[in-house]
């Protein structure tokens, strides 16, 4: 293994011998070293690799910005969260959570308190996750001292939510913003508030979440032009009307607000849950 770029005493980056770029820590490892030298494997304590090659990169800006205490501190918190979360999480988990947190604990130690906008649709819409958030705050509290703000709790569920989807921050901002509107609008039409609690409600926000993924990334299902399929759309349009207005509201308010089209294929989609969070409509 050799030396790319020497950060400090403890912590360099380095070339392993299949040619890819890791980050390795250990005491004393840096200590005049060069690039090009030569590492002694038995001092590398820790190595960080990214199968991704810019987020490798990431990961080697992000280093050489923070403290290695916060990426270590939430190597842990990632690995806590895995255990609870039982699909694959992207690999830049550990990135952008690590530069969250780390600048959330540098805000706090100055006194500044950032309020997240969208907690209370996180904890609606994302509740396993945000409860993993709480649990983080609670590790960092007892590992640094630190007591972050509740609202971390939302953006470090939102964190998770977005390692789940495979999306990008910006973009998992704009499906939670999409879903609340989605769900004010069926709300408004049925004229009742549904059970945020209820099963039924949860595998609702699940399908909004992915057809909203599906919205933004301009993947929404393509409607087929095979006999059975359209005299299946137009059995559901008839049998489901009223659901299936609903579902054209829910379509209305996303060209007025978002500037997107929704395919018929969505629609009937779309109608088939909110028939099943109404069974008794």
């Amino acid at each position: 293994m050799k030396v790319k770029k020497v950060f400090n005493n403890n912590i360099l980056c380095a070339i392993d011998e299949e040619g890819n770029e890791v980050i390795v820590t250990g005491k004393g490892l840096g200590f005049q070293k060069h690039t090009g030298e030569t590492l002694d494997k038995s001092k590398i304590e820790k190595t960080y690799r990214m199968v991704d090659k810019q987020e490798q990169r990431k990961l080697r800006e992000l280093v050489e910005q923070i403290p290695m205490e916060d990426l270590q501190l939430t190597e842990q918190l990632v690995a806590d969260i895995k255990r609870s979360i039982t699909q694959p999480l992207n690999e830049s988990l550990l990135i952008t959570l690590t530069d969250h947190i780390s600048f959330a604990m540098q805000r706090k130690q100055q006194g500044i308190a950032f309020t997240n906008p969208l907690a209370g649709s996180i904890m609606c819409y994302y509740p396993a996750e945000y409860q993993i958030g709480r649990r983080c705050l609670e590790t960092i509290r007892q590992k640094t001292g630190i007591a972050l703000n509740d609202d971390e709790a939302s953006f470090i569920a939102l964190h998770i939510v977005n390692a789940e989807m495979n999306t990008h921050m910006p973009e998992m901002y704009d499906i939670t913003k999409l879903i609340d509107g989605c769900i004010d609008v069926v709300e408004a039409y049925y004229h009742k508030q549904f059970d945020r609690q209820s099963l039924d409600f949860s595998r609702f926000v699940v399908h909004l979440r992915y057809f909203a993924k599906r919205v933004f990334q301009g993947k929404t299902l393509p409607d087929n032009s095979d006999a059975n399929d359209v005299n299946f759309r137009q059995m559901i349009a008839y049998s489901c009307k009223k659901h299936y207005q609903c579902a054209q509201r829910i379509a209305d308010y996303l060209k007025n607000t978002w500037d997107k089209t929704l395919s018929e294929e969505e629609l009937i989609y779309l109608t088939i849950h909110l028939k099943r969070i109404n069974m008794s409509a």
